[in-house]
């Protein structure tokens, strides 16, 4: 699949390319995105940064600044996209991963999909504002969903937004 590049106010959304695997290592490696990454930050996958599903690097004034998955089921009886973004440290709390979530949110809308889900961790608080600003609502707890950086299991919160629900 051909990913567009998509253009926001204060970002850019553009096909990931393998030059930009050293810039989301080095993100990976801040503490405030590590503690969220679990052992994916400690060795990153180079990989599965990559794909086979759409990756998007997030772009702010010419730099990756972060990186935003898509995982579209396009079977028709489940058509949706999984969702996964990380975003480097100095730039949280600025409402770009909102703006982020929006442009790829929207991209996909176009293509026909109702459905987006993402799953945080269930105590990762400013993600969940973040997701729940743009009409995700909490589906359900996920118990000892993922292992965290401190090799202990952690519970994630599965959130669902459909198109109706969208803040554009």
């Amino acid at each position: 699949m051909d990913l567009p590049t998509l253009r926001g106010e204060r970002l850019v959304l553009r096909p990931l390319v393998e030059d930009d695997l050293d810039a989301l290592v080095a993100i990976l490696a801040e503490p405030e995105v590590a503690r969220w990454w679990g052992p994916q930050a400690e060795h990153p996958d180079r990989e599965e940064l990559l794909g086979p599903e759409a990756r998007f690097a997030i772009v702010v004034e010419g730099a990756v600044a972060g990186w935003l998955a898509c995982d579209e089921n396009t079977d028709p009886m489940y058509r949706h996209v999984g969702l996964d973004i990380f975003l480097t440290t100095p730039l949280h709390g600025q409402g770009l991963g909102r703006e982020a979530l929006r442009l790829a949110i929207g991209y996909y809308l176009e293509r026909g999909h109702h459905r987006f889900t993402i799953d945080p961790a269930a105590h990762n608080e400013r993600a969940i504002r973040t997701y729940s600003a743009v009409g995700f609502r909490p589906v359900g707890r996920m118990r000892d969903y993922e292992l965290g950086a401190d090799g202990t299991w952690h519970d994630g919160l599965l959130m669902d937004l459909l198109a109706s629900e969208f803040v554009a």
